[in-house]
């Protein structure tokens, strides 16, 4: 009788499937229950710990410990963008309220209040952002500072970096003199830097503003518009933030740049200190074209 010869070509096709079978014979199965256990917990940090243990206890089983974490990592992005795909657009939003104020009497008599809010939802590729602020402050029966504002951004990530944007906001300060200012934005930008302590990035693009003053008629320019937003993560609970926006038309410059730096105080409570910086070219009811507020403000995650 003669042996029944294996044609090669099947020979050279079970090679992978064997040698994935050996590696797998090769993870003790105290180690792969405890992997499994990780990874159905679901805590990613968990994970990257256990994994990291089990990689250096096991150096010959490395690459089938990675299997395991890519495998739960697809899973889990499969499911969070079936379910961001499958959301109505009224679902998935997540929000930030701030306030802060002061109120003194005695031989003056002054209130100050200073509250924000902001909702944001993050599509696959889209994403929207709603912003409401109000600055509000009277000294012996005197306003002195009246300023509101709202604004709305979308924006679509072509790319991992790269994104366009567009915006709509309305602004009010009767301390600068303009009752009303519209201003809509559309344009181009970039994630500069995108990594777990720091994030960056800057957007430029034509915008268009309508003013409606205290004084005088109403006007509309075109101009350009410029912003960048940056967050440092120093600590798990203390971050810094960096934003700013700038507007240049034909002879009327504004500039807008908010630094803060935030503590937080529980799981979606903060505390943080921030400090404004409005700079407008063209004031009518003031001399100065510099204006600065400080702030300290508690945070609510939602």
């Amino acid at each position: 009788m003669h042996a029944r010869l294996i044609p090669l070509s099947l020979l050279i096709a079970a090679l992978p499937a064997a040698a994935q079978a050996a590696e797998s014979a090769l993870l003790p199965p105290a180690v792969r229950e405890m992997m499994e256990a990780a990874i159905a917990n679901g805590n990613e940090t968990d994970i990257a710990t256990v994994s990291k243990i089990a990689k250096q206890t096991n150096p010959a089983s490395a690459d089938e410990i990675q299997r395991m974490v890519n495998s739960w990592k697809e899973r889990t992005k499969a499911t969070h963008d079936t379910v961001i795909r499958e959301a109505r657009f009224n679902e998935l939003w997540t929000g930030r309220i701030e306030a802060g104020g002061f109120r003194s009497t005695g031989s003056t008599s002054e209130l100050g209040i200073s509250a924000s809010a902001t909702a944001t939802r993050a599509g696959l590729q889209w994403s929207h952002k709603l912003t409401a602020a109000a600055d509000y402050r009277r000294a012996n029966g005197v306003t002195s500072r009246e300023r509101y504002f709202a604004g709305y951004e979308p924006r679509y990530e072509f790319d991992p970096r790269g994104f366009a944007y567009g915006l709509a906001q309305f602004e009010r300060d009767t301390s600068i003199g303009y009752d009303e200012r519209y201003t809509a934005s559309v344009g181009v930008g970039y994630k500069l830097i995108v990594s777990k302590p720091v994030d960056l990035s800057a957007d430029i693009g034509p915008s268009v503003r309508h003013a409606k003053y205290m004084i005088g008629d109403r006007e509309t320019k075109l101009g350009v518009r410029g912003s960048m937003a940056l967050a440092w993560r120093a600590t798990p609970t203390v971050t810094f933030k960096q934003t700013a926006s700038g507007y240049a038309e034909s002879d009327v410059y504004t500039l807008n740049a908010l630094s803060s730096v935030e503590t937080k105080v529980s799981t979606r409570l903060s505390a943080a200190f921030s400090y404004n910086i409005q700079y407008e070219s063209e004031t009518l009811l003031t001399t100065r074209d510099l204006d600065t507020l400080s702030r300290l403000t508690l945070t609510y995650d939602f």
